[in-house]
């Protein structure tokens, strides 16, 4: 009876610690619900892209997840609201690419700011 208090003890224990820690398999039902979604995406995206543009936007996923999935979120929002005529090749892919590649640019300034610094010299030339 000890053993399997335990065990219990150290079950519950565990699933505290994966939960803690985000571990998606301490909850089933939001594993289930992630990969439900996972599977409508790729749907919607078998739909919208034809082969070679799937592959481009695969490529993009292993070097470049989040940009990848910035572009998948993209092309589900324009096939919700009709805005997709016909699948989308791998030129208009690469024309997309650029557009979000455009906004998420990072634009690094550099300014200057000069002091003026007293020096002793300059007042020799008084």
């Amino acid at each position: 009876m000890a053993d399997e208090e335990l065990e219990a003890l150290r079950q519950r224990r565990l699933g505290e610690i994966r939960a803690e820690h985000g571990d998606p398999s301490a909850d089933p039902a939001q594993q289930e619900a992630k990969q439900r979604e996972a599977e409508i995406r790729n749907t919607i995206l078998a739909q919208v892209l034809d082969q070679a543009a799937r592959a481009r936007l695969s490529n993009l996923a292993l070097v470049k997840p989040d940009k990848a999935k910035a572009v998948e979120n993209y092309l589900i929002q324009m096939a919700r609201f009709g805005q997709l005529a016909g699948k989308v090749s791998e030129q208009d892919l690469i024309e997309i690419l650029e557009k979000v590649s455009q906004k998420t640019e990072k634009k690094t300034t550099v300014k200057f700011n000069r002091r003026k610094v007293l020096d002793s010299d300059e007042e020799d030339d008084y």
